[in-house]
């Protein structure tokens, strides 16, 4: 599922992944998006992978097509993760979401 990060501001919205994401976790998230692209023109978009367990294939041809039909609109992306294949991600989003998408690593600030 995605979870929606509680912070916000303008064109930036930010998302958790969480689980294993399957088609209908992208058909919850159309609607949501598709107004946020429809009220600011393009956006900028976190995608954390930090509970991202991955996708079913379905979920897989869901994700191509979300992206593709919102690639446009999305002017930014940033990718947090921890590991090697989530930073390979990353490239694969400037081809699916944005042609602007960076990798980033997470860390724990409560240590």
């Amino acid at each position: 599922m995605f979870e929606k990060l509680s912070e916000r501001s303008g064109s930036v919205v930010g998302y958790n992944g969480v689980g294993t994401l399957a088609p209908s976790d992208y058909e919850q998230l159309e609607p949501e998006f598709r107004a946020l692209v429809e009220r600011e023109g393009s956006i900028r978009l976190l995608f954390d992978m930090a509970g991202y367990k991955g996708e079913t294939v379905k979920g897989w041809i869901a994700d191509y097509r979300f992206g593709r039909e919102f690639h446009n609109n999305v002017q930014k992306m940033a990718v947090v993760g921890d590991t090697t294949w989530e930073k390979w991600i990353t490239h694969l989003a400037k081809a699916w979401y944005a042609t602007d998408a960076s990798f980033f690593h997470s860390f724990d600030i409560s240590k």
